[in-house]
């Protein structure tokens, strides 16, 4: 990594001030919903508590104009606690005097604690340089561990910069080594499997993946707008009319450049996106003009195993159908099962819905890295600069 961690500043006894991503599903009656993100970054809470760091955490939660008392910090420092085994104090802001005078006064090295939310202050995603400073006063040291908002600039990722010496996290540095080795060096043949809803949000991926894979499977909603261009019916199924020309220049060009295209074979087919409406399976040659595809089909299953069965790289964005409803599921689960047992290939997976779709089949300790960026985790595939990661100092 070309940029400075942790392990590259001397901690102890420091004031150790860490952006994290806590931004985390909460229920109705205040407990986490899924605590990825949190366990994502005890590794950088852990080094830093024993390297005698007083740590400092902060984060942002939702979206709240203002005071929000259903997006408060507290469901999480009670997750962290329980999943860290350690004591966290909580406090009711994330600037001020009387937060300055607990860091200063009360925290002692190896403890913890975490600010209240970010978007609390407007200065925060405004990025405004006195909400910056305000809260780089609360350390010596700024440690960027929130991979998953490093492609926006906010005060807590950016601004903070220019007031304190910056370094990755271990949760950043992995995300970004990870990444730039598939990006830059990756074992062949690299397969990258994308899906989700629509091309428009993946037109940059493709075009950057098709100079570096050997194959693109693509499933999900995003299949018919391909599959529309070479002419196939694709019924009520989702489909971006507007879209199919830079549908037909992304197959022209994968041809070019020997990259193969591998589309669905077959489709679950349902009148309505709901259990319901399942209506069966059917070759993409014989999709009936009144129903959606909701799903890859068994057929195309074995074909996308076939097609990625010798891959030694492979990525994954974006699920393959409506997996949130059981019927639907199918084709993720199988794939995923499959890719989960095999060995001597790097696997990586990103993007918020098919990292939810990993861990709610529970297999995400079957793959090399899941990525806690969603955005983040797309911009840096496209081959842009994230602007959090590009403001931590260099390594000389």
């Amino acid at each position: 990594m070309p940029k400075k961690t942790i392990k590259d500043v001397d901690v102890s006894n420091k004031r150790v001030l860490v952006r994290v991503d806590f931004n985390v599903p909460i229920t109705k009656d205040g407990k986490v919903l899924d605590e990825f993100r949190i366990l994502g970054v005890l590794p950088t809470i852990n080094y830093l508590r024993e390297h005698n760091a007083k740590v400092i955490l902060m984060s942002h939660l939702g979206r709240p104009k203002g005071f929000d008392e259903s997006l408060k910090m507290d469901p999480v420092k009670d997750a962290l606690e329980k999943l860290g085994g350690f004591k966290v104090y909580k406090l009711n802001d994330c600037v001020g005097p009387e937060v300055e005078s607990f860091i200063n006064e009360s925290l002692k090295p190896k403890e913890v604690v975490l600010l209240e939310n970010l978007r609390f202050h407007k200065g925060e995603e405004d990025n405004d340089p006195e909400f910056a400073k305000q809260l780089a006063s609360l350390g010596d040291i700024f440690v960027n561990d929130a991979f998953a908002t490093a492609h926006r600039v906010a005060a807590s990722t950016v601004g903070i910069t220019q007031y304190l010496p910056s370094v990755a996290g271990l949760l950043m540095e992995k995300e970004i080594n990870t990444l730039t080795k598939i990006l830059e060096n990756p074992d062949k043949p690299y397969v990258a499997i994308l899906g989700g809803a629509k091309v428009s949000d993946k037109i940059g991926l493709i075009k950057n993946l098709i100079s570096k894979v050997d194959k693109i499977l693509i499933g999900g909603g995003m299949c018919f707008t391909f599959l529309k261009a070479l002419g196939y019916e694709t019924g009520m199924s989702l489909c971006e009319v507007d879209k199919l020309d830079v549908a037909k220049s992304l197959l022209e060009e994968a041809k070019k450049k020997g990259v193969k295209i591998v589309l669905p074979v077959d489709v679950v087919g349902a009148s309505e996106v709901k259990e319901s409406g399942y209506a069966g399976t059917f070759d993409i040659e014989e999709m009936p003009s009144n129903l959606i595809g909701v799903d890859i089909g068994p057929k195309t299953v074995k074909l996308f195993e076939n097609e990625i069965s010798s891959a030694k790289t492979l990525v994954w964005n974006g699920p393959l159908g409506v997996f949130e409803i059981e019927k639907f599921s199918e084709g993720t689960y199988e794939l995923a099962k499959f890719i989960g047992g095999l060995k001597g290939v790097t696997t990586v997976v990103g993007g918020g819905e098919t990292v939810a779709a990993f861990r709610k089949f529970n297999l995400q300790d079957s793959i090399t890295h899941l990525s806690t960026g969603g955005g983040a985790f797309l911009e840096f595939l496209e081959g842009k600069v994230l602007p959090a990661v590009d403001a931590l100092e260099d390594l000389n």
